[in-house]
């Protein structure tokens, strides 16, 4: 699987951002596909992640009720929606995907658990 993440930039405190993940090269449906972000000096860590049916999610305490993740099985793209946004969420936004495992949150938030990852995309948010 290929992922390509775009749809970062520079905003304001306050504003919103929709990041997208287009993947190609296999059965995306049959994916968990994930965000991660990594602010400068700091460990990747979980954003979000959701099922290959888009029934279930688990978001970073940090960012829910703030951050919506979604996906589109027929466009093969997963996407992150990003309201309320802080100076703290300034980091490179990456996309991720694992096709094996169960969807418990104690292992999507770890980075070992995926297969691949997206180049990642700058997000930079203004006070």
């Amino acid at each position: 699987v290929q992922l390509q993440a775009s749809g970062g930039g520079l905003v304001q405190a306050g504003g919103s951002l929709r990041l997208s993940c287009a993947a190609s090269g296999r059965t995306f449906s049959n994916y968990i596909m994930a965000w991660f972000r990594q602010a400068p000096g700091k460990e990747r860590e979980f954003v979000a992640a959701i099922t290959w049916s888009g029934g279930s999610t688990y978001y970073a305490d940090s960012v829910k009720g703030r951050f919506t993740i979604s996906r589109d099985n027929a466009k093969n793209t997963v996407f992150l929606q990003m309201n309320s946004l802080k100076p703290e969420d300034t980091a490179i936004y990456y996309c991720a995907a694992t096709g094996s495992g169960a969807f418990y949150f104690t292992r999507v938030v770890e980075t070992r658990n995926y297969d691949y990852w997206g180049q990642g995309t700058q997000v930079t948010v203004s006070s």
